[in-house]
C-alpha cells in the first residue's frame, strides 16, 4: 500500500510540474545564478570567501586538502541556499493566496524585472549595492553560518538576478514551486563555488576567462531580464506556459 502511495505521489509531482511553467523557469533561475557568481559581488572576492569558509590562509588555498576545501563550500552553499530557497518559498506561497489578483501581480513584476535588468546592465547603480555584515568567524564549524551571513550581504548586490528568481516565484503561485525555483538559482551560483574550492589552482583560467568577459556575461543577462520582464508584463509568459502545458500534455515533450 505504501508503495502504491509513493508511487501516486511520484506521479501527481510530476504532473505539477508538467502543469506549471518550472519547465521554463528554473533553466532561468539556474542561469541568474551562474550569472550572479559571475558578477563582481562574488568573482573578484572568491579567495577570500574560501578563506573564510575552509579557515585556509588566502596565499595557501592552492595547497590545501582537497577534502577540507570540498567541506568547507558544500557548508557554505548550504547556508545561504537555506535563506534563499526560504525567501523563495516564502514569497511563492504569499502569491498562492493573491491568486485573484495574478493579472496585476504579473504587470507588476514584470516592469520590476525590467528594472532589475536594467540596473544588471549597470543603468540604475543603486539596485547593486552590497552590505558588509559582521563575519562571524571562520572555518568549517562556522562555514554554514557564514554562508548565511554573506547571503545577507549579498542581498543588495545580487537584487537585480534574485529579484528575477523572486518574481518568477510569484509567478508560480506556490510555497513548493518558489522554492524549488529559489534552489535552482543557488545550484547555479553554488555548484562553481564548490568547483572552484576543489581545484582552485586549475581553476584559475576559468575565472580569468570570466573576468575578461564579465562585461559581455552581464549585458546578455541584463537583456535577458529585461525580455523576461516584457513577457511577463504583456501576459506572453502566461501565454508560453499554456504552449508548454498543451505539447507536454500532448506528448510532443517528454519529462
Amino acid at each position: 500500500m505504501s508503495s502504491a502511495l509513493a508511487l501516486d505521489a511520484a506521479f501527481n509531482a510530476a504532473d505539477t510540474v508538467a502543469s506549471g511553467s518550472l519547465l521554463l523557469a528554473a533553466p532561468i533561475a539556474l542561469a541568474a545564478g551562474f550569472l550572479s557568481f559571475a558578477s563582481p559581488c562574488v568573482v573578484p572576492l572568491l579567495p577570500g570567501y574560501l578563506s573564510y569558509m575552509t579557515g585556509v590562509a588566502v596565499q595557501d588555498l592552492d595547497g590545501a586538502r582537497r577534502g577540507r576545501m570540498l567541506a568547507g563550500s558544500v557548508l557554505f552553499v548550504l547556508g545561504f541556499t537555506v535563506l534563499f530557497v526560504s525567501g523563495g518559498a516564502l514569497f511563492g506561497g504569499v502569491a498562492s493566496s493573491l491568486i485573484e489578483y495574478q493579472p496585476v501581480i504579473s504587470k507588476v513584476m514584470g516592469v520590476a524585472v525590467i528594472l532589475f535588468g536594467l540596473a544588471f546592465i549597470g543603468w540604475l547603480p543603486l539596485l547593486q549595492r552590497e552590505v558588509r555584515l559582521p563575519v562571524p568567524g571562520v572555518g568549517l564549524a562556522m562555514a554554514p553560518l557564514l554562508g548565511l551571513v554573506f547571503g545577507l550581504g549579498w542581498v543588495p548586490c545580487l537584487s537585480p538576478t534574485l529579484g528575477t528568481v523572486i518574481s518568477l516565484a510569484y509567478a508560480e503561485a506556490t510555497a513548493w514551486r518558489g522554492a524549488a525555483l529559489a534552489l535552482a538559482y543557488c545550484i547555479g551560483l553554488g555548484v562553481p563555488f564548490v568547483l572552484v574550492a576543489v581545484a582552485f589552482g586549475r581553476a584559475a583560467r576559468a575565472l580569468s576567462w570570466i573576468r575578461a568577459h564579465q562585461r559581455a556575461l552581464t549585458i546578455a543577462g541584463g537583456v535577458l531580464m529585461v525580455v523576461l520582464g516584457v513577457l511577463l508584463f504583456t501576459g506572453w509568459w502566461d501565454a508560453l506556459i499554456i504552449e508548454l502545458r498543451t505539447r507536454v500534455g500532448s506528448g510532443e515533450i517528454l519529462l
